[in-house]
C-alpha cells in the first residue's frame, strides 16, 4: 500500500432517513481512533472536520415525497465542493458518514476529477430507488440512482453536470434487500452485482478478483469505495439504521479490504451509517475503524 496524503471530512448528517443518532457517526469513529490508526500506517492525515449542517429547518416538504429535500441538497452541494477541493490539492478523500445519502455530494465532488470513475458500493442495499419506487422517500435509499442521473431534477444536477457514473462502472457487493424497482432497474441496465448468493457460492476471494478486474476492464482512471456498514452482518455492526441478517462476516470484509488495499485501485473512500445510539459499546464504529486500517495496508503480520 502506498502511503498517502489523505484528507478525513466529516459529515454528520442524518436527513436521508429517520432514525436520529447517524449524524453522530463521524464522532464515533474518530473517537474509536480512525485518525490515530491511519496515521500509524503512515499516512499524511489531515482531519479537515465536519461539513457544516443546519438542523434548524429539517422536515418533510409537502410538494415531494423526499424526506428533507431542500436540507440534503444544501449539505450533498457543501460536500461536493470540499471534496473537490481536497482532489484539488492531491489528497485521497475520506469522508465519513453520516447516512448513505451522503454519497450523492462524495461522488459529485469525486466526478468532475476523473474521465472515467468506477464505485465498489459494499452495502446490503442498492441504493437505487427513486421518488416514484422508494417505498419510504428516504433520500439514503436513493445515492446509486441519483449518481447514475436518475431522479429529483435537483439531486442528479448537484455540481450542475450528470451523470456522475455510468451504471457498467458500479460493482456492488453485500446486497441482500432490494426494492423491486431497483432490481428492474440493475436488469435494465445491465449492472455487475455480488449478492450474498455469490459470495456465500464463489467465496470473497474470487468475488473481489472478479470486482477488481470488471473495473480494471472498463479501463476507470479512479475507483471510489463507498461501504455502509450496514453490509456487515448486524452480529459485527448493530449500530446501523436498516440491518439486515445474513450480511458479510467481519473476517471476509477484513479479507475484501485487504485486497483492496494490495491492488492500489482505491482512490477515495467513504463509511457511512455508524449510529452509536443503536450501537453496543461503539462497536460498529470500532469495526469502521478496523476496516479502515485493512484498506489502508494494515496486515497481520
Amino acid at each position: 500500500m502506498n502511503k498517502l496524503e489523505m484528507s478525513v471530512i466529516g459529515v454528520p448528517m442524518d436527513f436521508g432517513q429517520n432514525r436520529r443518532g447517524v449524524d453522530m457517526g463521524p464522532s464515533a469513529m474518530r473517537y474509536a481512533g480512525a485518525i490515530q490508526r491511519l496515521e500509524a500506517l503512515g499516512h499524511d492525515v489531515r482531519d479537515e472536520g465536519d461539513i457544516s449542517i443546519d438542523q434548524t429547518n429539517a422536515g418533510h416538504d409537502t410538494n415531494t415525497k423526499l424526506r428533507n429535500l431542500p436540507e440534503v441538497i444544501e449539505t450533498s452541494t457543501k460536500l461536493a465542493d470540499k471534496v473537490s477541493e481536497v482532489l484539488s490539492n492531491n489528497r485521497f478523500p475520506l469522508v465519513l458518514g453520516g447516512d448513505h445519502s451522503i454519497a450523492i455530494g462524495t461522488l459529485a465532488g469525486l466526478a468532475k476529477n476523473y474521465e472515467n470513475l468506477g464505485v465498489i458500493w459494499y452495502d446490503a442495499h442498492a441504493d437505487m430507488n427513486t421518488e416514484e419506487t422508494s417505498p419510504s422517500g428516504n433520500i439514503h435509499g436513493m445515492p446509486l440512482a441519483v449518481s447514475m442521473g436518475l431522479g429529483h431534477d435537483k439531486l442528479v444536477n448537484i455540481h450542475g453536470y450528470a451523470p456522475k457514473v455510468k451504471p457498467e462502472n458500479i460493482v456492488i457487493i453485500g446486497a441482500r434487500s432490494v426494492d423491486p424497482g431497483e432490481r428492474d432497474l440493475i436488469k435494465e441496465k445491465g449492472m455487475k452485482v455480488f449478492t450474498m448468493h455469490e459470495i456465500d457460492k464463489l467465496g470473497m476471494t474470487e468475488v473481489m478478483n472478479q470486482a477488481m478486474w470488471y473495473l480494471r476492464d472498463r479501463e476507470v482512471d479512479g475507483v471510489h469505495l463507498s461501504l455502509d456498514l450496514d453490509g456487515l452482518d448486524p452480529l459485527y455492526t448493530p449500530g446501523v439504521g436498516t440491518p439486515v441478517p445474513g450480511g458479510i462476516s467481519y473476517r471476509e470484509s477484513h479479507l475484501a479490504m485487504e485486497m483492496l488495499a494490495s491492488s492500489n485501485l482505491i482512490t477515495s473512500a467513504e463509511f457511512v451509517e455508524v449510529n452509536p445510539i443503536l450501537d453496543e459499546k461503539n462497536k460498529t464504529a470500532d469495526v469502521a475503524v478496523a476496516l479502515m486500517g485493512s484498506l489502508f495496508g494494515e496486515s497481520l503480520v
